[in-house]
């Protein structure tokens, strides 16, 4: 991740779209906040976040999730026998991909966990696990790559935690079934290579889901959900492809009392895993993303350095977006 294209954030208040193209879905005149003292509440488990960090601290101690590494074999192996634990189904896909230089054959692996496979409603989840090769956003060892324990582990920590409290709590509706999707080589890409070059594990996956035909009703992606005092403003191409599904995500973390970090405000329009999800396999999905206010880059200062370790991540937020993805499942 990422190409991003950003907005002056007091001109996007004022603006019904972001700097992608096609139709926004309007925003509500009020903050979130005011649904948390008013409408009814769902009785929600509680969002382990204790276990989600120390799931993103185990992905870490493999080393950086490279294409091609061991630590992308040795981390595989440890999520797929994560997902057998706490899901009814678990799905590996393994394939070679083109880089977007045109020249470097990359192992993908994608691991897919099932919960109620059979259920005719299917929700998506999804984030990335692999590490960005390049820290080309550092001033030293720029060409070594990056820990990602926020862009990328952190994620794949909140949905594998998300993943145990189902198995403890099963949703009350039987209809309801989820698909955790472990997406890997997203990372592997540059802008002189264009946008194709990012989120390859996702093509693959969107051109060949683990059933054939998949149909889900809507998607989220998880990306940098772990950094310390997190912004998830509304970003561009999840308001264009799946405004109301945003709506209802946001009002969600309303109701589970996280207004705060989940802002009814414009974000950037970002080119990340949602993107072939929406365009490929036809499913409304949405980013949540930390995209901070004011940033040169508009992603946080640690973005694609060295210093995306596990000293960036905070417990606080890995509670909201657990916390809020588990009260939307529970409102289906």
């Amino acid at each position: 991740m990422k190409k991003t294209c950003f907005l002056i954030y007091g001109l996007a208040l004022l603006l019904a779209t972001g700097c992608g193209s096609g139709p926004a879905t309007d925003t509500p005149a009020t903050d979130a906040a005011a649904t948390e003292n008013t409408a009814p509440r769902t009785s929600v488990p509680d969002f382990d976040a204790d276990a989600a960090y120390r799931f993103i601290e185990q992905q870490v101690a493999f080393g950086p999730r490279v294409p091609g590494s061991e630590a992308q074999l040795k981390c595989a192996g440890w999520m797929e026998q994560q997902l057998k634990q706490y899901c009814d189904t678990v799905y590996r896909q393994e394939t070679r991909l083109m880089a977007g230089d045109k020249k470097t054959r990359l192992r993908c692996i994608n691991l897919i966990g099932s919960i109620r496979p059979q259920a005719p409603r299917r929700f998506l989840l999804l984030a990335h696990w692999d590490s960005r090769p390049w820290a080309d956003h550092d001033v030293a060892n720029k060409h070594k790559p990056i820990a990602a324990a926020d862009d990328g582990a952190s994620g794949v920590g909140v949905l594998i935690a998300l993943a145990q409290a189902l198995k403890a709590a099963p949703l009350h509706n039987p209809d309801i079934g989820i698909d955790i999707l472990l997406t890997d080589v997203e990372d592997w890409g540059k802008g002189e290579w264009g946008d194709d070059s990012y989120a390859l594990g996702t093509q693959y996956w969107a051109r060949n889901p683990h059933v054939p035909d998949y149909k889900a009703e809507g998607g989220i992606l998880l990306d940098m959900v772990g950094g310390r005092n997190a912004r998830f403003p509304l970003e561009g191409n999840s308001r264009q492809y799946a405004g109301n599904l945003q709506q209802e995500v946001w009002n969600a973390a309303g109701q589970a009392g996280y207004s705060s970090y989940f802002v009814y405000q414009d974000g950037g329009t970002i080119t990340d895993d949602h993107v072939p999800v929406n365009e490929i396999r036809k499913i409304p999905t949405i980013d949540i993303i930390h995209l901070p206010a004011g940033s040169a880059t508009g992603f946080p200062d640690y973005w694609h350095t060295h210093n995306d370790n596990m000293s960036v991540i905070d417990k606080a937020t890995l509670k909201a977006v657990g916390q809020t993805l588990l009260q939307f499942l529970y409102e289906q």
